[in-house]
């Protein structure tokens, strides 16, 4: 009689097969779940936000360059703006934008002073995005903030300092007459002539600077007409007077900045760059109010005449020198017929 065939318990594995089964479609089902309601954040989002109705929509990238992609956002005065914002690396960014209009932070302060600065005076938006997030900034412009520009930074700690910042300018044309003006690495003014005719005084004039290149540059205007500045004076001359406006334009190609100022009658107003070294070089130009500019003088010619006409020229003024000469010994050239030394 043979025994009775022997159960083999089941194996561990196969005991906690079906609940790992289970688990795993619990896993599957329930994180997206809890994700999408907030509960699992895949990092803070400091003002995070939903675009709004009727808001004009503007996308501004963070990378770990570090740096935004664009530096540089222009919306109208008076618009919603809501500004989508993604993390296009593998660090955690910020956007956090200056509440206070037409300041440019210096890139020397320390990140505990740029801390310090928006605790100090608040910011319009401060979102923070962590690697692969993306997010929403709402914000808001009266028109009575036209032609300011608003400056936009991450404060983790040193990624402003290494260039991590940017700005929004506000282009919508304010009250007073609007003028464009270029700054140069050759250190000049493009024009370096500016014109404005307004219908009464005290006039308004807005003028917007555009760096071209990569250096900074000062939009600087003298508060009197018809006063001459050179390089040896003008410092002396803007303690004793202070400025009209004094406007300073981001490094970096692109960058904006209004210059607004007023003028209480016509004249002739000169401008200059004051960073060191650049009205020396030639950084300066004129704006003309009230009345038109004087006609640029006559170009000189610049026509050169070519190497083969020189050369011709040469070769006949001598052949003529060598007629000259036979003819002072001859009395006469060529001979005249009859004369002696020929046939009979």
């Amino acid at each position: 009689m043979s025994d009775a065939p022997s159960v083999r318990p089941p194996r561990a594995l196969r005991r906690a097969l079906p609940w790992l089964v289970a688990g795993l479609l619990v896993a599957t089902i329930g994180l997206p779940s809890v994700a999408a309601f907030g509960a699992l954040p895949a990092a803070p989002l400091i003002g995070y936000a939903h675009p709004l109705a009727g808001h004009e929509i503007v996308t501004v990238n963070l990378t770990d360059q570090p740096a935004f992609a664009p530096r540089y956002v222009s919306v109208p005065a008076g618009s919603n703006v809501s500004i989508h914002l993604g993390n296009l690396g593998n660090f955690s960014h910020t956007f956090t934008l200056s509440k206070t209009p037409d300041v440019v932070l210096s890139p020397t302060l320390s990140p505990d002073q740029v801390y310090a600065y928006f605790a100090r005076n608040g910011s319009l938006a401060n979102v923070s995005l962590a690697p692969g997030a993306s997010g929403w900034a709402n914000v808001s412009f009266n028109a009575s903030a036209g032609l300011s520009s608003f400056e936009f930074v991450s404060v983790v700690p040193y990624q402003f300092q290494a260039g991590m910042y940017g700005f929004l300018n506000l282009t919508s044309v304010g009250p007073g007459l609007a003028l464009s003006e270029n700054t140069t690495d050759a250190l000049a003014f493009v024009p370096n002539v500016l014109n404005a005719l307004p219908a009464h005084f005290p006039a308004t004039i807005d003028v917007l600077v555009t760096n071209t290149g990569q250096f900074s540059h000062t939009f600087t205007l003298a508060p009197q007409s018809n006063v001459t500045l050179s390089p040896g004076n003008f410092t002396q001359y803007f303690q004793q007077h202070a400025p009209l406006v004094s406007a300073t334009v981001p490094s970096g190609g692109g960058a904006t900045v209004w210059a607004n100022f007023t003028v209480a009658g016509p004249g002739v107003y000169q401008y200059i760059c004051e960073i060191p070294g650049h009205f020396a070089n030639g950084m300066d130009g004129l704006l003309y109010i009230g009345f038109a500019p004087p006609p640029p003088p006559p170009t000189p010619s610049t026509a050169v005449v070519e190497t083969w006409v020189l050369a011709g020229s040469a070769v006949l003024l001598a052949i003529g020198g060598v007629l000259a000469t036979v003819a002072a010994f001859s009395g006469r050239f060529p001979r005249a017929p009859g004369s002696h030394g020929g046939h009979s």
